[in-house]
């Protein structure tokens, strides 16, 4: 039977800082933070690495601060995974080769950028992972594709591309495109990933769009990954709301205790199964990883449960 981790996806989303729910008054710097939640959680999710390219200092930084075991899964860098972001995020070097009209767009995808540019964003990725990887806490890169990511060859194509460019990394798929997973397709792209050696993502989110994947609980690799994102259907699918708005929610436990059987399940064809809460509105996600921790019979973490 495989250890089932439970985590959060962010441990310094503003609403959590702000809400005081979690962190004690005197745990006030990034260093006491990630200290305390780690020694409250064995797994947590990076998601500013998708806002911008991560830097090697602060994975040295996190390697210092939690215990030996502690995992760290990162998010894809937005270009990645065919999402736009701000060129002027990049690094100033970056910057410095990129044309001022394609600065000043403000939104730019990978295809814009020139190919020397391209290249060196994955080398500063992988470069920035590196002391992860080396401290052995690196659980998987994130790679969460957007709703026009649709089933085809050139974007299974794409999928090995990822492979190749962090040859060294485990690579987990998150779906935003329910026909990745209806009916006889579901069948071929969870064999493709299998036979690849990517790690499928199991999701629960609202239901009814065509972003929304089935709650399908399988394991294409020797380690099951599940994230819950709520299931808030008025704000899934709203733009330019913050996250913490988007994925809104604290999960009752009736539908937290529909995941127990699927969690078990996936628990005993794996070595190891992680699972991530991304309700991330002030202490949504701890409360629910500390409640879901109660069903299936593991110590939960210190703290209250909430509502």
């Amino acid at each position: 039977m495989g250890r089932i981790l439970i985590g959060t996806c962010s441990w310094t989303d503003r609403s959590l800082l702000e809400c005081g729910l979690f962190y004690p008054p005197p745990v006030k710097t990034p260093e006491t933070r990630l200290r305390y939640y780690s020694a409250n959680f064995p797994i947590v999710e990076v998601d500013s690495s998708y806002y911008a390219l991560p830097s090697r200092r602060n994975s040295e930084l996190w390697v210092q601060r939690t215990p030996g075991d502690f995992v760290f899964h990162v998010k894809a860098y937005a270009l990645f995974t065919g999402h736009a972001a701000d060129p002027r995020a990049l690094p100033r070097h970056l910057q410095a080769g990129l044309p001022r009209d394609l600065l000043d767009k403000g939104r730019v995808y990978m295809k814009d950028l020139p190919p020397d540019v391209r290249q060196e964003t994955w080398t500063l990725f992988l470069d920035a992972l590196s002391p992860l990887m080396e401290a052995g806490k690196l659980g998987m890169v994130l790679f969460q594709f957007p709703p026009w990511f649709h089933p085809g060859r050139s974007n299974r194509e794409h999928l090995l591309e990822c492979r190749e460019r962090l040859p060294h990394c485990r690579l987990a798929v998150e779906f935003r495109n329910a026909a990745w997973l209806e009916d006889a397709s579901a069948d071929r792209t969870l064999g493709f990933l299998r036979d690849h050696g990517l790690t499928y993502v199991c999701v629960d989110s609202p239901g009814g769009f065509s972003s929304s994947v089935p709650p399908i609980a399988a394991a294409t690799t020797d380690v099951g990954y599940v994230r819950f994102h709520g299931r808030n259907s008025r704000t899934w699918e709203k733009r330019g709301k913050a996250a913490s708005e988007r994925f809104d929610y604290y999960y009752p436990v009736e539908e937290l205790e529909e995941w127990v059987p699927r969690l078990r399940s996936l628990q005993e064809e794996t070595r190891a199964t992680h699972v991530l809460f991304n309700t991330n509105y002030e202490d949504q996600g701890i409360v629910n990883a500390r409640q879901l921790a109660l069903l299936l019979g593991q110590q939960p973490p210190a703290g209250d449960l909430g509502p």
